[in-house]
């Protein structure tokens, strides 16, 4: 199983580490031991799998192993070399050196773990991604862990049944027949399975039958208890809070293991305010149910490495669904976190515009007391914000200026040193000496950290 490196496959490297029996830890010789590495590592520690190391790419200039073989010492991973007792070999991909003594490493290492498995019993294997095909329907690559699968044989996937109606090496070539160790693709699931379900025989078809139902009536159990947990607990609690925006999110994808590493980076975007909430996934094109459920759940619909038909897209398009198509992962992330950031709120950042000091009161007619004052800083202006603070720093008011008159004359604005007349709503009463403090509210985007 090759595992990526990326970051976002973390699931699928533990998962890799789960269903294998001996880990090659690929490390670059020009480089040094990458975090994603050093998961890798933790990985096949927590599930107790030994390791081969193999340092690759030592033809190129600047290569240099003993660095690594240090590095990973400082990992507690210490290689023979340097007395410890995991095996390290030197390879180079594109000439091919080191390929046979990693062939061999891996042999010794089987032979020394006395590793076997018995090819006459039921089958068992380990799902490794499951995509949904236009001509042949729901395919699964299986990792054989156990017994013989061959044709025709019935078997139980996660909660559903199925028959193999055909097995596919990895050249694309129809087989009779496969054993332990081998990864094949395999025809006859009822519907898509996940990475990671368990792929198991089942010799006996009506017992075979009473397993599923069991296991989709329990499922059915989980899944009304987590929405009446959903929609009582939390929706209420969020409700009663006011302050928790999600982004809802269907995806659609080509295969089960892109939906995984999708999900794994979105959920990264979430913190305390905001976050992003996984409505439905599945595997294969998006769909018109998948448009009418994001209609009722006020969600995007994510398209990844999928078609979007256009009967489905005419639906969206009436419906006010956005439907996005990616087929780059990282762009999926940016767009995503983008929008999730537009439902932050802002920062309010108070700017003082001006300052002015009160000379005289004045009671005018249908408008009441107006302060007789001089601008002493920066201006004031008719639709800001202002404080009124009396000899001692008290605040006597906060308010909207409701007039602002320069003589007779109503203005938007007083410079500095220049006298006016101001009126703030709510104040009856002004006093010599009293300051008036004008400022606005600026708003700042907030980005996520």
């Amino acid at each position: 199983l090759d595992t990526p490196g990326h970051e976002a496959f973390t699931a699928m490297r533990a998962r890799g580490a789960q269903s294998t029996d001996i880990v090659i830890l690929v490390v670059a010789a020009d480089d040094s031991v990458m975090p994603q590495t050093l998961e890798a590592i933790n990985h096949s520690k927590a599930a107790e799998v030994p390791i081969v190391v193999a340092i690759n790419k030592i033809d190129k200039p600047g290569a240099n192993p003993d660095t690594v073989k240090r590095e990973l010492s400082e990992k507690d991973v210490l290689v023979e070399d340097w007395g410890g007792k995991i095996q390290s070999v030197h390879t180079s991909a594109i000439t091919g050196e080191g390929i046979d003594a990693l062939m061999e490493a891996i042999l010794l290492e089987a032979e020394v773990l006395d590793l076997k498995a018995n090819a006459e019993i039921e089958c068992k294997g380990t799902v490794i991604d499951s995509k949904l095909d236009k001509g042949l329907g729901a395919i699964a690559t299986v990792l054989i862990q156990k017994g013989t699968l061959k044709i025709g044989t019935p078997f139980i996937c996660n909660n559903f049944p199925g028959k193999v109606r055909a097995i596919m090496n990895e050249r694309g070539e129809r087989i009779k027949t496969a054993g332990p160790s081998d990864a094949v693709q395999i025809l006859g699931f009822d519907q898509v399975p996940q990475s990671g379900d368990i792929f198991a025989e089942v010799t006996n078809e009506s017992d075979l039958k009473k397993i599923a139902n069991e296991r989709q009536r329990i499922k059915r159990e989980i899944d009304l208890q987590m929405v009446q947990k959903t929609s009582l607990d939390s929706i209420s609690a969020q409700i009663k809070e006011g302050d928790v925006n999600n982004l809802n999110i269907i995806i659609k994808a080509d295969s089960d293991g892109s939906i995984e590493a999708l999900i794994q980076s979105l959920e990264k975007i979430n913190n305390e305010e905001v976050g992003v909430d996984i409505v439905h996934k599945g595997v294969g094109n998006v769909t018109e149910s998948d448009v009418l459920l994001a209609q009722a759940s006020k969600a995007v619909v994510i398209g990844f490495g999928v078609q979007v038909p256009s009967n489905t897209r005419l639906l969206a398009n009436q419906s006010n669904v956005e439907i996005r198509a990616y087929n780059i992962i990282y762009q999926v992330v940016e767009d995503v976190k983008l929008a999730v950031e537009g439902l932050l709120r802002p920062d309010l950042v108070e700017e003082i515009l001006g300052e002015a000091v009160v000379k005289e009161s004045f009671k005018i007619p249908k408008i009441g007391f107006i302060a007789g004052s001089q601008v002493e800083s920066g201006k004031i202006t008719r639709d800001c914000f202002t404080r009124l603070i009396r000899e001692d720093e008290e605040l006597v008011s906060k308010g909207k200026i409701v007039s602002l008159k320069r003589f007779k004359d109503d203005v938007n604005s007083v410079d500095s040193g220049l006298e006016c007349g101001i009126a703030i709503e709510g104040v009856k009463k002004y006093f010599p000496g009293d300051r008036i403090v004008a400022y606005k509210i600026n708003e700042i985007k907030r980005k996520l950290s």
